[in-house]
């Protein structure tokens, strides 16, 4: 029981310097601490206090686990498509023709970016609407 015991305080660590500690919800910081007390119980030598706690965190977890997993099955709608004064604003905003292929799109953002990026004093909005409108584009471009 002490290897479980090092094995979860690993586990907590790990979850704190990664910085998943701070994705997760109240319940399951409740659940990893019920978790770990339930560890240092049952290292101690009261396995009919500790084993409880274990068997309930990870019956907590694993329903979590399903929850996430069917969530994520769920499919999204299909994103609509950009309407075209969308795609005509993203064409003025990279100064590309109608008729621009992909290597087009992606030099004119390359340029444009390079003068406004956030690194050489330009602004973290413009540079994610240059972003944006490239994106768009390409978009556009393979859904025809």
């Amino acid at each position: 029981m002490g290897g479980l015991t090092l094995l979860l305080a690993g586990l907590a660590i790990w979850l704190i310097w990664t910085g998943r500690l701070q994705r997760m919800t109240a319940k399951d910081g409740m659940a990893l601490g019920a978790a770990l007390v339930g560890a240092v119980l049952a290292a101690k030598g009261k396995p009919v206090i500790g084993a409880p706690l274990l068997i309930g965190a990870a019956l907590f977890f694993a329903k979590q686990g399903n929850a996430r997993t069917k969530a994520a099955k769920r499919a999204a709608p299909p994103p609509a498509p950009p309407r075209n004064d969308d795609v005509a604003q993203a064409r003025a905003l990279l100064g590309v023709a109608p008729n621009a292929d992909a290597a087009a799109i992606r030099a004119a953002h390359r340029r444009l970016i390079a003068s406004v990026h956030p690194d050489k004093g330009g602004t973290e909005a413009l540079a994610a609407q240059i972003n944006a409108a490239r994106d768009l584009l390409l978009d556009d471009q393979d859904r025809q």
